[in-house]
């Protein structure tokens, strides 16, 4: 009888031994965010993006997120049987968010160039430039006569990079605001006389705001979107590149985009398909 009790409480001793080395494999920890690796966790792309940055990402008329960034990333997942998840976030902390393992990558309009070094990369799949929206009715033709005026640009973008120290000399003032949709809303108002954004934003608030809008000829700069991983984290960055030529490659990718056309994602612009 105690032969048994002993080889009972043995028996018992290790499934309870087992079930905590379960639980500890499975667990993530607030520490480590839910990002990983791509061996780790690849069956997860945890997509860091501005929920006010259409065509790439916004808040559609139902509450849902949208995009053209979000609908190739949604689709990348679906090919590969990855779990996809939008995380907006505040742009000016992508990089807190990034760190923290809250986001295991950003892809949502986010410049390559010039920000090489800074994290591990896709190869870039849109040319995009920093161009100027003014009133259409504003007399405001090029850059030369944003002289003694206002111009905003969106805090932590591209756009503050292409606004040079020469061009801010001759303004009046310059602003950062968080967002887009703060700035089109001064610029509307009278706030603001101009706007450095992105082209496709440009793009898609000149879609929905029928002639009240227009971009200036001479773009600020010209840059490339590409998606961004963590410094270091290759494996996760390679998988999605592969994975994103395949979907230029066999039509995928404009299929998508042809979906954004008519809020301002210009076709021409994919240049993972177009070079």
């Amino acid at each position: 009888m105690k032969k048994f009790r002993k080889i009972a409480a043995v028996l018992i001793s290790a499934v309870f031994a087992l079930s905590l080395a379960a639980c500890g494999g499975s667990g993530s920890g607030s520490g480590s965010g839910e990002s990983g690796s791509a061996a780790e966790g690849a069956q997860k792309l945890i997509v860091g993006f501005d929920a006010e940055f259409p065509p790439f990402g916004f808040v559609a008329e139902d509450g849902s997120y949208d995009g053209f960034d979000l609908a190739m990333a949604e689709e990348l997942c679906s090919r590969l049987g990855w779990e996809f998840k939008a995380v907006p976030i505040d742009w000016d902390a992508k990089d807190n968010e990034l760190a923290a393992g809250n986001i295991n990558c950003i892809w949502n309009g986010f410049t390559y160039t010039g920000r090489e070094s800074q994290y591990t990369w896709s190869d870039p799949y849109v040319d995009n430039s920093i161009v100027v929206v003014v009133k259409a009715d504003s007399g405001i033709t090029s850059i030369a006569d944003l002289a003694g005026k206002k111009l905003m640009a969106q805090a932590a973008s591209s756009a503050v990079q292409a606004v040079t120290d020469e061009l801010k000399a001759s303004l009046a003032e310059y602003v950062e605001l968080p967002d887009y949709n703060s700035g089109f809303m001064e610029l509307r108002q009278g706030s603001v006389d101009a706007i450095a954004a992105d082209l496709g934003v440009a793009t898609y608030q000149i879609s929905v705001n029928d002639g009240e809008y227009v971009i200036l000829e001479e773009p600020l700069s010209r840059e490339q979107y590409a998606v961004g991983f963590l410094l270091g984290n290759t494996e996760l960055a390679e998988a999605v590149n592969t994975e994103l030529h395949k979907m230029a490659d066999d039509g995928t990718m404009l299929e998508i985009a042809k979906k954004y056309e008519d809020v301002g994602l210009d076709l021409d612009s994919l240049c993972m398909i177009n070079n």
